[in-house]
């Protein structure tokens, strides 16, 4: 597994199914932002540990702007940075 992950590539299919899995989370304030609690209770119900630490850590991995939460134009690193953990749904 690789320790880095290159930001700003394409997705792969894979990918884009976790995307649209994790954006189902995004619900608070129906902003379509991702904050770093729903990201903890998306990897809970995948049954991942730690799920608080790894969502805190992918937040700041893919938070460019700085506000706290993971938008549209951040969605893909998160993605990227998170695939490595073998998700699935």
């Amino acid at each position: 597994m690789p320790l880095w992950v290159p930001k700003g590539m394409g997705l792969t299919p894979e990918e884009e199914q976790v995307k649209r899995y994790l954006k189902r989370y995004a619900t608070d304030d129906k902003d379509g932002k991702l904050r770093w609690n729903e990201l903890k209770v998306a990897l809970k119900d995948l049954g991942l540990h730690f799920s608080g630490f790894r969502a805190k850590r992918a937040v700041h991995y893919a938070d460019v702007n700085g506000d706290g939460c993971v938008d549209e134009e951040e969605m893909n690193d998160l993605v990227k940075y998170t695939v490595k953990w073998r998700l699935s749904n």
